[in-house]
Order: structure tokens, then sequence, then C-alpha cells
């Protein structure tokens, strides 16, 4: 079930409105289109790593407050507008973030047994990855505060990638390994 969308403002977007918009991004039409498609595509991103369940609603309602501010800010912000975009989308998050309703745990099941069960699933998760997933997010997750952030940036260094696309990886890996595990312990439940 998706969490709730954030309320409408006081607001419509008009053809007026979008087109000065545009006008920020870029003064070459086409050229805006395609900032305005990157800045998009990359909101997305950014609401799908930080586990958002509506990441396409969540861009555009962040890409809606940002022209609903153009013609206050236009003239005045100076540097890349993309830049504002992700201050206002992490404004966005926080506001759906509050509102959602807390997960709950995936079964209820009382007694000594639980952790248990959810050990023997975690493992028996982990050794289903493939030997490069396990690697990664076993490296992933070590160290503790600072130690971890520069343990971190090596193992992007030593994997040849952006430290942004380690952390999608990463992220990507407990998604699936959290969502074997859930099967899992439905499955030991229903024994």
């Amino acid at each position: 079930m998706n969490a709730p969308l954030l309320p409408k403002k006081e607001w419509d977007l008009t053809q007026e409105a979008f087109t000065e918009f545009l006008a920020w991004l870029h003064p070459d039409p086409d050229q805006a289109g395609k900032k305005y498609e990157d800045i998009r595509r990359k909101l997305i991103k950014l609401f799908t790593c930080r586990g958002c369940s509506c990441p396409e609603d969540l861009s555009d309602e962040t890409i809606n407050r940002v022209i609903s501010k153009c013609r206050n800010i236009g003239k005045s912000y100076v540097g890349d507008p993309a830049l504002y975009f992700y201050g206002v989308a992490h404004n966005v998050c926080l506001e759906y973030l509050r509102k959602r309703p807390k997960p709950q745990r995936p079964l209820h099941m009382d007694g000594p047994s639980r952790p248990e069960e959810e050990y023997e699933c975690l493992e028996q998760c982990i050794e289903g990855l493939t030997p490069r997933s396990r690697e990664l997010l076993l490296q992933y997750y070590q160290e503790e505060k600072q130690a971890k952030i520069n343990h971190r940036k090596q193992l992007a260094l030593q994997l040849g990638v952006p430290l942004n696309a380690l952390r999608i990886r990463a992220c990507r890996i407990r998604m699936n390994l959290q969502m074997c595990v859930i099967q899992c312990l439905k499955q030991k439940s229903a024994e």
C-alpha cells in the first residue's frame, strides 16, 4: 500500500508558469527540456533510493513546488537550478517519511524462537546471494562512523564506480535480502 500523497497546495500549474520555469532552467527551449527530464529522472532515483514507495509522484510534487516558486527565485537564484530541486526534494522526502504509516514487522511471532528464526533466515538468504553481491554487502556494512565513510570510498575506488553507484548497488542488494528474509519467515510460520 502506498503512503498517502502530500496534500495539494493552493496553486495550480499554468502554461505561463511552466514556460517561465523552462526559461529559468535554460534559455534554449530544447536544452531546457533536456535539463527538465534529467532533473526529473534524478529526483525519481533519489526518492527510490530513500525508500519512498511513490517516487514519481514525489518527484512531480517537488517539480511543482519549484515551479510555484520560480517567479520569486528565478531572477535572484545563483548557481545550477538542479541544486535547488534537491533542496526542495529533501523537504518533500522528510514530509513523506513523517506522514507515512510506520512499518510493521513482517510477522508477529511471540516466543524465544523468533530471533533464532530471523537469524536462520538471514543466514540462508545471505548464502543465496551471488558471491559478488554477498561480498559487496559484507564489505559495505563494515566499520563505524568516519571509518565507515572512508571504507566505502575505498571500496568504490576498488570497484571503479562512483560512491553513489555503490550506495545504489548496496541498497538494491539489501532490499532483495530483506524480501528474502520476509518470505523465509512467512514459510517458517506456516510450518
